[in-house]
């Protein structure tokens, strides 16, 4: 499918890449090496469509049944499953290229993995982490890390590529970026402790439209941006 790239698109898109390469520069890094992933949850497939045809390569989805869907009829993207993996979905996903970003359980890890081997390919998993410890949130305790990572590496179905997490909600009044960033910064120094063991262990998925500064000058090497770009997200059709 085709996608037409309207001038509200395209300027929201300037204005993202202009936020991304200032945060870099600030960091001394260079924004190159900070990939955007545009996600298109609960927006019409013509606005993935749209999204690919403006130059941007990576879409995500939250949902496994919306990213069947356009991923699809939107082919040329490349594809990131951001939101919650069942178990009972790792078919539906594992084996088409797309990196998974949501893995934090161990059962999860041996689904993922005996699909994986199953179809003779090996899948690319970030584990999540909830940083924060926010109840709300979905990942790893940082106190499993470690267990987990090495115990998804060590299966040969799988390759573990990186980090992710969501911060929880800001306290009332204080700044989305300033709230993040030190568990942005715990994120990137568990990665770092990490890689010796496992050296595949390069990504960092942090960020979103409030807070996407703060996750590059932490060190994101992918920001996972929906508001920003595409306005709020409609109402999700029962």
């Amino acid at each position: 499918m085709s996608g037409t790239v309207t001038p509200e698109l395209a300027t929201r898109l300037d204005a993202v890449r202009a936020r991304i390469a200032a945060a870099a520069a600030a960091a001394g890094r260079d924004p190159a090496d900070v990939r955007l992933i545009a996600v298109t949850k609960t927006h019409p497939v013509e606005v993935a469509a749209a999204a690919c045809a403006a130059g941007l390569e990576d879409l995500g989805e939250n949902r496994t049944g919306e990213l069947l869907m356009k991923a699809a009829a939107v082919p040329a993207a490349r594809w990131h499953l951001v939101g919650r993996l069942q178990r009972n979905k790792v078919r539906d996903v594992v084996g088409r290229g797309w990196l998974l970003h949501a893995v934090d359980r161990r059962p999860l890890v041996d689904a993922i993995a005996a699909r994986a081997e199953a179809l003779g390919v090996v899948q690319d998993v970030l584990v999540q982490v909830n940083v924060g410890a926010d109840p709300a949130k979905a990942g790893c305790d940082l106190a499993d890390l470690e267990g987990l990572v090495t115990y998804a590496a060590a299966r040969p179905g799988l390759r573990v590529r990186g980090l992710m997490t969501v911060p929880p909600l800001p306290p009332p009044g204080e700044d989305p970026g300033d709230a993040a960033a030190p568990l942005f910064a715990r994120l990137r120094t568990a990665r770092d402790a990490l890689r010796d063991r496992v050296p595949a262990l390069e990504e960092l998925s942090m960020g979103m439209s409030e807070d996407l500064e703060a996750a590059v000058r932490e060190g994101a090497t992918m920001v996972r941006i929906g508001t920003a770009l595409f306005g709020a997200r409609p109402e999700v059709r029962p």
